[in-house]
C-alpha cells in the first residue's frame, strides 16, 4: 500500500450519498475495486448538514438516512475511510483551489478521485470537472469519471425512493435501496393504551427531525433486539380512534414482552398493510389489529 509522508493514499469519491441506494452502490463498488488494484484506501467525502439546509435554510428537506445510518451503510459496502465534512457557509465559500489542495490533497491524501461528469465545487459551485482535471495535473492525482448513465440512475433512484416512501410503498423503496428501509430510534414510554388491547407497543422516538418518515399507516417490520431478530407490526400516525393522541411511531413485536425502555433499536420496514383509520369503537379497532397481525404473520411466513 503506497505511502505519502506516512499517510496512506486514498481512492476517493465525493457526495451526499443519501440513501446509499443501488445507484450509489455501483459507484462505491468502483471505488473499492480501484482501491484494491492500486493498493489505496477506499474513501468517501460526504457532507452534513445537507447544503440546502445551510444555504437556503430549508427545513422541509427530508433525508433517507441519518448521518449515523449513512456511515454504517458506507462501511457495509466496503468504504474504509469516511470523512464527514461539516457543511457551513464558510465551507461553501472556499475557493476551488483551497478545496482541492486543502481538503482533497492535504487533508485526505487523495491519489485517485471517482467523480461524476457534472460535479461542481468551490465558491458558488463555479468549478467543474474540467477544472478538476487541471488540478489533477498540478497536484498529481488521477480522475475516474462516472458515466452520465450512472449519474442519472443515482438521481432517478433517490427521487423514486422518496416518492415511494411518501406514498407508503416501502416494497418499491426497498427495491431501489437494495436493502430494507430503516428507522432508528429510542424506545420511550407511551400511554400504554396498546396493553389494554392486548397489543403492547414500543414507542419509538427519532431525534433527527430531517429523517424521512413514511406515510401514516400500518406496516410489517423487523428489528434486532438484544442480538435477536423480532418481527412485528408498526403504526405510524395519531391513532384517531383514541382522541387527543399525538403523532407517534409504535411497534408491536410478536412473541416479545421484555421491557426495552431507553434502548436504541433499528427497525427495518418490510411491507405496508393498510392506511390508518378511525374505528367506531375500541372493540372494532381490536378486531382490526387481530386481522393485521394475521396478515403480517402470513407475509412473514412467505418470505
Amino acid at each position: 500500500m503506497h505511502l505519502n509522508n506516512g499517510q496512506f493514499f486514498k481512492t476517493l469519491t465525493i457526495g451526499t450519498f443519501d440513501g446509499v441506494h443501488i445507484g450509489h452502490q455501483k459507484i462505491l463498488e468502483k471505488v473499492v475495486t480501484l482501491s484494491k488494484l492500486n493498493g489505496f484506501i477506499p474513501s468517501v467525502l460526504t457532507f452534513f448538514p445537507h447544503p440546502r439546509m445551510v444555504l437556503h435554510q430549508d427545513k422541509t428537506i427530508k433525508l433517507l438516512n441519518t448521518i449515523s445510518e449513512r456511515k454504517l451503510l458506507l462501511e457495509q459496502f466496503g468504504i474504509e475511510l469516511i470523512c464527514v465534512k461539516t457543511f457551513t457557509k464558510e465551507f461553501s465559500n472556499l475557493s476551488a483551489e483551497d478545496y482541492v489542495k486543502g481538503i482533497l490533497i492535504d487533508e485526505l491524501n487523495a491519489k485517485q478521485i471517482v467523480i461524476g461528469y457534472d460535479h461542481h465545487f468551490g465558491k458558488n459551485r463555479s468549478a467543474n470537472i474540467n477544472d478538476l482535471k487541471k488540478f489533477a495535473e498540478e497536484f498529481d492525482f488521477k480522475i475516474e469519471e462516472i458515466s452520465a448513465e450512472d449519474i442519472q440512475n443515482v438521481t432517478v433512484s433517490s427521487t423514486k425512493i422518496r416518492n415511494a416512501l411518501f406514498n407508503g410503498n416501502v416494497t418499491l423503496a426497498n427495491t431501489y435501496l437494495g436493502y430494507n428501509y430503516v428507522l432508528t430510534g429510542k424506545v420511550i414510554k407511551g400511554h400504554k393504551i396498546g396493553r389494554t388491547l392486548n397489543f403492547p407497543t414500543a414507542n419509538i422516538y427519532i431525534e433527527e427531525d430531517y429523517k424521512l418518515i413514511p406515510k401514516d399507516g400500518v406496516y410489517v417490520v423487523k428489528a434486532i433486539i438484544k442480538d435477536f431478530y423480532y418481527y412485528g407490526m408498526m403504526n405510524i400516525g395519531s391513532n384517531p380512534t383514541i382522541e387527543n393522541k399525538p403523532h407517534s411511531i409504535e411497534v408491536h413485536f410478536f412473541d416479545f414482552n421484555e421491557e426495552i425502555y431507553g434502548h436504541e433499536i433499528k427497525i427495518e420496514m418490510l411491507k405496508r398493510l393498510r392506511d390508518e383509520r378511525k374505528f367506531d369503537s375500541i372493540d372494532l379497532l381490536r378486531k382490526q389489529l387481530n386481522k393485521d397481525k394475521k396478515e403480517a404473520l402470513d407475509y412473514i411466513q412467505s418470505i
